[in-house]
């Protein structure tokens, strides 16, 4: 992606993609694959991992563009969330496929009745977590919300922060300290 892609070219092209312009999506993916390769190879440390990663990204991003809401995160921020979840669930699987690999045969069936109790249980825990967490982050003013955004997803520092966003150093810090803090005590309550 290029340093004069804005946020707002790309919020055009994920608008179209809603729509299912085709080429918006190639525009899109000349755009920002290279950036969200490198993101998912950073997680899956595998180039044809990170190959796979980014083919089902944007995928994802194909069918669900019409969810994308700009007041809630840039949309580099938002499609390196959607990389991210699918890097992380691709390493999920391959641990499983693994570990399935290493069970011996009369292990397997006790391995799926563990699983498969706990399981549910999981994904609703996790579930319940995400939603706190998308308050919590709605509760947050919309520039703070970016920054907190921006550090996570993009892993830049305080101070590619505030040069990305052309803000001073010391802004950047306080709003990062202040928004954790924020959070931290939101999400205590939803626990």
């Amino acid at each position: 992606m290029s340093a004069k892609t804005s946020d707002n070219e790309l919020m055009d092209l994920l608008d179209r993609v809603a729509t299912r312009d085709e080429r918006a999506l190639k525009l899109l993916y000349d755009l920002t694959a290279s950036r969200l390769y490198g993101l998912a190879l950073r997680i899956v440390a595998n180039k044809e991992w990170a190959e796979d990663v980014l083919q089902e990204s944007f995928l994802g991003i194909w069918r669900s563009a019409e969810t994308y809401r700009d007041s809630l995160s840039p949309p580099l921020a938002w499609m390196g969330m959607l990389v991210r979840s699918r890097a992380l669930d691709f390493l999920r699987r391959r641990r499983a496929e693994r570990l399935h690999l290493n069970v011996p045969i009369e292990s397997v069936e006790e391995l799926l009745q563990d699983k498969d109790a706990h399981a549910p249980m999981q994904l609703i825990e996790a579930s319940e977590q995400a939603a706190a967490l998308h308050q919590c982050l709605q509760q947050l003013a919309q520039p703070q919300r970016q920054v907190v955004s921006l550090a996570y997803l993009r892993d830049l520092s305080h101070s590619e922060l505030a040069s990305s966003l052309k803000l001073p150093l010391g802004t950047v810090k306080t709003w990062m300290r202040r928004s954790l803090e924020q959070l931290r005590k939101c999400m205590a309550r939803h626990v």
